[in-house]
């Protein structure tokens, strides 16, 4: 009897469908919302990140200024000067002076300040000029001038020392903590897995800093209040000087927004504009040093300002945990990095690590290792782009790994093929039963479970 033809395509239309049905509903390697991204290989440069791992922290020695061979004097200097028959008698011994919390050594006479104009008021005659000489220099130059009016005489004792060099006052404003952040524990997987995350806070703290002549550098403004910019700081220090009226507060706020850099990269080398002076700490290889040896120079009533760097996060999703997760300041963080520091599956066959049963290896000949990446990247004016990373190509070639940047979603899911190699691994098994001995008084089964 001729079997119909439509009655063979009847006998096969049922299970054709249920197994339709059963691979595509709710699977997400079928349903994937972003799974048709651009390729790595056909991204344009403009839409990678900006690689900040080959910046170099600056020589600290350009922080500081070259030490003098001889101290010169200044207006602000403390000077102690004894001179015999005017200052102290001739039989009286000069005053002693220790110094407290110096390294200076002690000196001998009375207080005598020089003044704004580098003159040192003295008794009997005009003030005499001692800016820019040495000690011994405004020593000679004040006994010259009181025997050259007769006022002492040939031989007579004149003493001038140091008792306090002059010092630049400055106040150090600092939002960056001690050890560069705070770890937290990030929500785990199904309460089994807690990776611990470093996030940052603003913790303000202030210094009024008294910096002796010569070290009023910023090097050495940084010493004394906690050291280099920590990590969830930004990697520049800030000297804003002079003093703001009404008439120019807005020009100031504008050119502080000007200057501002880029919140997804390290911040650009700005150096001097106006009243604001901006020293980058680190630099790509190569760079031209955008300051200048007098920038480093602290006056009087500068402030000297490390800012709080904002926390840059990326984002997980799919079959990575649903995390918020803080991108490193100064070092660089591929794709496979990213999956690798939130606990995500990286050529493992999806096994989960985080199990009761102690077992890390799945029955079975394993599943396929999900490969499809899918990350979505902000654009400049609010738009979006969609990237797709082949985490295979990723693992041999470096330019697939791309690095990710503040704001990226990453969305790992399992290709259309991997999905049903899983599915067919896990659902459809075959039992095959073979007779290996067979005799009259021996009969032999061997059975094999597949796959």
């Amino acid at each position: 009897m001729p079997i119909d033809a439509n009655h063979k395509t009847r006998r096969f239309a049922g299970p054709i469908a249920w197994l339709a049905c059963a691979c595509l509903s709710g699977c997400a390697a079928w349903t994937n919302p972003v799974a048709n991204g651009i390729p790595v290989r056909l991204l344009p440069p403009d839409l990678l990140a900006e690689p900040k791992e080959d910046w170099q922290t600056i020589s600290l020695t350009l922080l500081r200024q070259k030490p003098p061979d001889v101290y010169r004097l200044g207006p602000g200097d403390l000077l102690g000067v004894f001179i015999e028959g005017v200052l102290g008698g001739a039989e009286q011994l000069p005053p002693v002076n220790f110094p407290q919390g110096s390294d200076l050594p002690p000196s001998l006479g009375y207080p005598i300040p020089v003044r704004e104009d580098g003159t040192v008021p003295l008794p009997l005659i005009e003030p005499v000029s001692v800016k820019g000489l040495t000690i011994t220099e405004a020593e000679q130059s004040i006994n010259k001038v009181y025997r050259q009016r007769g006022i002492i005489r040939e031989g007579s004792r004149t003493l001038v020392t140091l008792i306090q060099p002059r010092q630049t006052r400055v106040l150090v404003i600092r939002q960056d903590s001690p050890g560069g952040g705070i770890n937290v524990q990030a929500p785990g997987i199904r309460g089994l897995r807690s990776p611990t995350v470093t996030t940052n806070t603003k913790r303000g703290t202030g210094w009024i800093v008294d910096l002796p002549a010569y070290e009023n550098d910023v090097l050495t403004a940084l010493a004394q209040t906690g050291g280099l910019p920590g990590t969830d700081a930004a990697n520049e220090v800030v000297i804003q000087r002079g003093y703001a009226d009404a008439s120019r507060a807005d020009a100031l706020v504008a050119e502080q927004f000007k200057m501002a850099a880029p919140a997804n990269r390290p911040p650009a080398p700005t150096g001097k504009e106006g009243d604001v002076i901006r020293i980058p700490l680190r630099l790509p290889p190569g760079a031209p040093v955008p300051f200048k040896p007098q920038d480093i120079l602290l006056q009087r009533g500068d402030i000297v300002f490390i800012e709080a760097r904002d926390t840059q996060f990326f984002y997980t999703g799919g079959l990575l945990p649903s995390l918020e997760v803080p991108i490193p300041r100064d070092y660089d963080l591929g794709v496979l990095e990213a999956i690798a520091r939130v606990g995500g599956p990286i050529f493992n066959g999806a096994v989960n690590s985080n199990n009761l049963s102690g077992s890390i290896v799945a029955p079975g000949i394993g599943n396929p290792s999900p490969s499809l990446l899918t990350v979505l990247r902000r654009t400049p004016g609010g738009g979006q782009v969609t990237i797709r990373v082949d985490l295979n190509r990723a693992a041999q070639d470096p330019r697939e790994n791309i690095l990710v940047q503040a704001g990226d979603v990453l969305v790992l899911q399992e290709t259309p093929g991997q999905a049903f190699a899983r599915y067919v691994t896990q659902v459809f098994q075959f039992n095959l039963l073979s007779h290996v001995i067979s005799r009259t008084d021996t009969t032999g089964v061997t059975e094999v479970t597949v796959p």
